[in-house]
């Protein structure tokens, strides 16, 4: 197949989880992803455990790196920033997810490359992000530039783990780390974004986006709700929606199940499909705001209907006629023989195991799933690399010498 963003070089300097995720899936779209790593140990989740594949390489590192290509190098030094130009010449866009005072340091930020190529694009997620933003007509300094950050930190000040979970348990974080998989889609939307108008203008630029502000503006209708109404949202029982109801966890004979009856059409499918039509009529429960003020009453009468049955009976009864969930654990769900049947996991060659197991990109191009292949090897396409830009084998064995790959 051909893919929308073969012929593109991105070079990357990146590390773990957001900056990592948001140029996978500009590899799986074809993009050419070059991972500029420390010759030594590479990038940190490569040590990531606590299930390894050989040396210098993880589950956890495969998880973000498929796809890609590797080259060690040492910005630090003279010759790999000579290297690092070199290669600019012939990329699209430098990417990194550095702590926000190291892209200037390093020479990542458009200030040095966009002297090399002025239609480089270069993108930095930080935690907190980095001292250039104008504001008012001035540079804005930045406290926090040089913090180090993490998906967990940023989760705790925006306000996530004060919506998540029930009422009266702890703070809650979520189980996985979105605020990284949210920051790294947005660093790939700015690359994208940021080529289109690189290409059309000839001249690219920084775009800046931080692990905290991209959480922050996840916040959404809640954070607009406050800014505008005062109004703070807080924990709903049953992970239930704030406003409206049935949208919530019920219990079944055998687990759980989660209903959005969203809409009134949904509302009178559901209390009909389920043998409970009276319900549609009770003046407790005849429109969305006295649903809501009957919340605890209404889930009360449901749980006693859904606990008659396995979790599903309920999903197949209710299947397309009104939104319905199972409830499953992480192997449930990676086991649903409907997410096997759509080709979400795939099976590719590793060089250490006979066949890994990896998830498929979600995004179809013309009804067929995106190729994938696995995450490099430290400095596996070193030699080729140096090669292209003009560094023989000899060249290359001085490079390493002098730790500079």
């Amino acid at each position: 197949m051909t893919l929308p963003l073969a012929g593109t070089r991105i070079l990357s300097l990146e590390q773990y989880g957001a900056g990592p995720y948001g140029t996978m899936m500009l590899a799986q779209l074809g993009a050419e992803v070059i991972k500029l790593e420390p010759p030594k140990g590479g990038d940190s989740s490569r040590a990531t455990g606590p299930y390894f594949l050989g040396a210098d390489d993880s589950l956890f590192y495969q998880t973000f790196n498929l796809n890609k290509r590797s080259l060690t190098l040492n910005l630090k030094l003279e010759a790999g920033q000579a290297i690092l130009h070199r290669l600019v010449e012939t990329a699209d866009a430098v990417t990194n997810n550095a702590r926000g005072d190291l892209p200037a340091s390093l020479g990542l930020d458009y200030a040095a490359l966009g002297k090399v190529k002025p239609a480089i694009v270069c993108v930095h997620a930080s935690a907190y992000g980095r001292s250039n933003m104008k504001a008012a007509s001035r540079d804005s300094e930045n406290a926090r530039e040089a913090w180090p950050g993490y998906d967990y930190l940023m989760q705790a000040e925006a306000g996530f783990l004060s919506v998540t979970g029930e009422p009266d348990a702890p703070p809650t974080r979520f189980g996985l780390s979105m605020v990284d998989f949210m920051t790294g889609q947005m660093l790939a939307t700015a690359t994208l974004a940021g080529i289109v108008g690189a290409r059309a203008t000839g001249r690219g630029g920084d775009y800046d986006v931080s692990l905290l502000e991209a959480a922050l503006h996840q916040t959404s209708y809640p954070a607009y709700w406050y800014l505008n109404e005062g109004h703070v949202t807080g924990r709903s029982p049953r992970s239930s929606h704030p406003a409206v109801t049935p949208s919530q966890l019920f219990r079944t004979a055998d687990g759980w199940v989660f209903i959005m009856a969203q809409l009134p059409k949904f509302w009178d499918r559901l209390v009909e499909t389920i043998g409970a039509p009276e319900l549609k009529t009770d003046e407790r429960f005849a429109t969305i705001p006295a649903r809501l003020a009957n919340r605890d009453t209404l889930t009360r009468l449901l749980d006693g209907i859904f606990m008659q049955a396995p979790t599903a009976h309920w999903v197949q009864l209710l299947g397309g006629i009104c939104p319905v969930a199972p409830v499953n654990d992480l192997a449930q769900a990676l086991d649903n023989p409907f997410i096997r049947e759509r080709g979400m996991v795939d099976t590719i060659p590793h060089p250490d195991i006979p066949g890994l197991k990896v998830l498929a990109n979600p995004v179809l191009v013309d009804g067929q799933r995106l190729p994938n292949s696995h995450a490099p090897k430290l400095g596996a396409d070193n030699a080729a690399l140096l090669a292209e830009i003009g560094y023989g084998p000899a060249d290359a064995e001085a490079l390493k010498a002098a730790g500079v790959i």
